[in-house]
């Protein structure tokens, strides 16, 4: 809008109304003409068809892979948010696919933007899910935060982000017929909700961090559970890790680039250039997709699995367990008062009943009646 000639227009109107009326005349656009060309579209480019097919069929195999190694397992919540979020990638590049042929098909556009720009919001629910199951399978009293907290505390947040893209999305996509300032504003606010998400994932990974050296230098001392040291040196457990580091450090690289692709505003040269969203995008929702898929935790991280399908039934140092005070065992010849209180004897009324036995020993010659 920089190139635009103010001469063009009305002298009586100011740059709002300027701004306006291009937006208004660019969202009429239906196909590529000398009038609406490809580099006034917000992409700016014919998006590579080969590229959004190979998303597009990964994306599903993650989906699949997902939800047959995570409903087999019983692990509902955590399979849940993995299957949404690769389902919505999915509706996302492939709505891509008709921007090849024509980048002004405007319901293919707002489809990939909100798909994408949401879906890695649901795969970072069952990356936090994590944590709390890892506090509990070695010892919950070296968390600063009580582990069945922790998903109190980082899904509200992670929900918060959600709300704040959907909102920024809606006002974009209602005003971009008639008001560009409010698109504006609509951008300025997913842009807050990224950032929400960007802040939300560090202090997700300083609590993680700060779990594991704590238990790190508690494995290493006399304090330490044989099961403990035992599952901190479970090779599949250390590959479920290895996974949901990797998978989280390629969601927040993601989460980092969506912030600069959208500060210039739609249609920017970030946002217009191709390879850096293939890579910063792409690459980086996928691969933690597949790796939360492929590296479950139903095979690797089976702790994690038995309490998600039996929720209630499996606790691992529970506090009120811990402080609970031993029953008194009752003895042979003893019986346990109904109040709790008194014990009463019952020595003379085992000595009056004699003992039965199922056999019995006849003297020799003699015979049973």
């Amino acid at each position: 809008m920089d190139k635009v000639d103010p001469s063009m227009f009305p002298s009586d109107w100011d740059q709002e109304d300027i701004e306006n009326a291009i937006a208004n005349y660019y969202y009429s656009c239906t196909h590529v003409t000398p009038t609406c060309p490809v580099r006034a579209t917000t992409l700016g480019y014919y998006p590579n068809r080969g590229i959004n097919i190979f998303f597009t069929i990964g994306y599903a195999a993650a989906t699949v892979m997902t939800l047959a190694l995570g409903l087999k397992k019983k692990t509902w919540s955590y399979t849940g948010f993995i299957a949404a979020g690769c389902a919505l990638e999915l509706a996302g590049y492939g709505a891509r696919i008709p921007l090849t042929d024509n980048p002004w098909n405007k319901n293919a556009f707002e489809t990939q933007i909100v798909a994408i720009i949401l879906a890695p919001t649901l795969i970072c629910i069952s990356i936090y899910l994590t944590l709390k199951h890892i506090c509990l399978a070695f010892n919950p009293a070296l968390s600063r935060v009580r582990p069945h907290k922790y998903p109190f505390i980082f899904v509200p947040l992670d929900v918060s982000c959600l709300l704040v893209q959907a909102i920024g999305g809606s006002l974009a996509a209602s005003a971009a017929l008639s008001n560009y300032k409010l698109v504006q504003h609509g951008n300025r606010c997913i842009i807050a909700g990224i950032v929400l998400q960007v802040v939300v994932l560090s202090f997700f990974g300083v609590s993680a961090g700060d779990y594991f050296v704590r238990v790190k230098r508690w494995i290493k001392s006399t304090e330490a559970s044989p099961e403990a040291i035992a599952l901190w040196q479970d090779k599949k457990l250390r590959t479920f890790v290895y996974a949901v580091t990797a998978a989280y450090s390629g969601i927040l690289i993601r989460c980092i680039y969506r912030i600069a692709e959208m500060a210039g505003g739609w249609g920017n040269p970030i946002m217009q250039d191709e390879p850096s969203f293939i890579v910063l995008e792409g690459f980086m929702v996928l691969i933690p997709c597949i790796l939360l898929a492929v590296f479950a935790p139903g095979y690797l991280f089976p702790q994690m699995a038995s309490r998600m399908s039996t929720p209630g039934r499996v606790r691992l140092f529970s506090k009120r367990e811990s402080e609970k005070p031993p029953q008194p065992k009752v003895l042979a010849g003893q019986q346990q008062a109904v109040n709790g209180t008194e014990t009463v004897l019952n020595q003379e009324q085992t000595k009056e009943q004699p003992i039965s036995t199922s056999t019995t020993v006849e003297p020799k010659g003699a015979e049973s009646v």
